[in-house]
């Protein structure tokens, strides 16, 4: 594989905001305290963040119940809305490599990846919702008697929303986008590794014009300042993002108050290739699933299922892309790879290649730390995987992938929805039969056929199981803001 570590020159890349935006201004967290946010290519310290907690939570939810109450905010027109969304969007265009470069730093993501794969993601999806602002619509209902009956799809009300670190911004852009065309307001707290782009894009949502107090962010960490937001009886909403272990301490905190909930957590995510595949599209397909963002993606192909009488030719050629791919400088344009996210996440990762090698699995490719600096991990395939190794059952999070074999349908099923998990599936096959019957029976929110990670803004995205519930994106991903309010007149 090609892992060198030669320094690309970087882009200026200015650090201006690091503070809470709480109701239009920025300021201090109460306490006075800071954490670093480092850059996991070099380990050096970026900048000092503030470090919100629940003082900072309790003001910004009440700027934000301001604004939803009795600000500009609540008596602006939807179409408004929707313009402020667009120019949100356009402004973002217009500073996308500034953007691009300040993800890339802050998370450690390829810099061909942020600024070709994940902006465009995050300029369309905001674009999208923007679209639907003035499209929230409800029904005439013909009831019995002299009546007239009609709903109303209304804003739930403030949107506490807890964000992870794989994918910064357009994690900001998937809640923000459906909140504020549903017109409500947000409380943000953005994943304490990776504060900046979120706090970038709030400064420019103000630029455009959007209300004081519409948009806050508190950087800081769960147990304080998640944890306030989930309790604070002036959030309406929880939108949360990440594990399963966290979500159930958010449903339990969130108990006493009721809040409406929504949950996009993690996978264990099969994916397919049967022995009529196009072998050499299945092998992109399979790698691109599970290496993109460093192996950091909830979605992550990372059990393969490989047919048993393909298994040699198909892994030559899987084994040949991962051998192959770049890892290194993440402002290098040429980087495939880059580090993982921090020290805990690159220790949990070898954690699992060393259980891998241990319970019996044959490492195929990679395993290995690259370079003595930065969170850097061989691409890794192990083969001869069986359904109960840990590499097979737990969300690794990382560029691990685990190859099993199979024979038949009805076993393939089975061992497919044999996990606690229910994200996303694929299958790799040119039997329309057998990709409809698969995409029927598998307990997965997504289903790929013939493609991998093939995301739209106008696509539902979310879980089954311990994958979550609700949905993202999409005219679903609105329901999720909105309360659907029954008026009944007496004729």
């Amino acid at each position: 594989m090609s892992s060198t570590l030669t320094k690309a020159e970087k882009p200026s890349i200015k650090i201006e905001h690091t503070q809470c935006f709480i109701d239009g201004k920025w300021e201090a967290a109460a306490s006075g305290k800071t954490f670093a946010t480092y850059n996991p290519a070099t380990e050096e310290v970026i900048a000092e963040v503030a470090e919100g907690d629940a003082a900072d939570i309790d003001r910004a939810a009440k700027a934000a119940r301001r604004a939803f109450d009795s600000g500009p905010w609540s008596k602006m027109d939807a179409r408004d809305r929707g313009r402020l969304l667009y120019r949100l969007a356009d402004a973002i265009e217009d500073r996308a490599d500034e953007l691009a470069a300040l993800e890339t730093l802050d998370n450690g993501k390829p810099i061909s990846e942020s600024r070709q794969g994940d902006l465009p993601l995050v300029i369309d999806c905001l674009r999208y919702y923007a679209g639907f602002a003035d499209k929230i619509q409800g029904s005439t209902i013909p009831i019995r008697g002299n009546f007239l009956c009609y709903t109303r799809r209304e804003p739930v009300g403030v949107a506490g929303q807890i964000i992870p670190w794989n994918f910064p911004m357009l994690m900001t852009a998937w809640k923000w986008g459906p909140a504020l065309a549903a017109g409500c307001t947000i409380v943000m707290k953005p994943a304490e590794q990776t504060p900046l782009t979120c706090l970038r894009m709030a400064a420019i949502a103000q630029e455009v014009g959007f209300p004081d107090g519409v948009i806050n962010v508190v950087p800081g960490f769960g147990p304080t300042a998640g944890a306030a937001t989930v309790k604070h009886p002036l959030i309406d909403k929880i939108a949360f993002t990440g594990e399963h272990i966290t979500a159930r301490i958010i449903t339990r905190d969130s108990a006493e108050s009721l809040k409406r909930l929504t949950f996009e957590l993690g996978g264990k995510s099969p994916n397919v290739v049967m022995a009529d595949a196009d072998l050499d599209a299945a092998a992109q397909g399979a790698y691109i699933g599970l290496y993109l963002n460093q192996g950091q993606c909830c979605c992550a192909g990372s059990r393969l299922f490989v047919e048993s009488s393909i298994r040699e030719p198909f892994m030559e050629k899987l084994s040949a892309l991962a051998a192959a791919r770049k890892v290194g400088d993440p402002f290098d344009s040429q980087t495939e790879q880059g580090p993982q996210i921090d020290q805990n996440q690159f220790d949990k990762v070898m954690k699992y290649i060393d259980q891998g090698q241990s319970e019996g699995a044959n490492l195929l490719v990679g395993g290995k730390r690259v370079g003595e600096c930065g969170y850097f991990i061989e691409p890794t395939i192990f083969d001869n995987v069986s359904d109960q190794m840990s590499i097979a059952k737990d969300e690794i999070f990382g560029p691990v992938l685990s190859v099993l074999t199979f024979d038949d349908k009805e076993e393939l099923i089975r061992r497919a929805n044999d996990t606690f998990y229910g994200l996303a599936a694929a299958i790799w096959t040119r039997d329309l039969s057998t990709a409809h019957e698969f995409a029927a029976r598998v307990r997965a929110g997504t289903v790929w056929i013939n493609c991998y990670d093939a995301f739209d803004a106008a696509a539902p995205f979310g879980g089954f199981k311990l994958s979550g519930h609700g949905r993202e994106l999409g005219e679903e991903g609105l329901r999720a803001y909105t309360e659907n309010k029954t008026v009944t007149v007496k004729l």
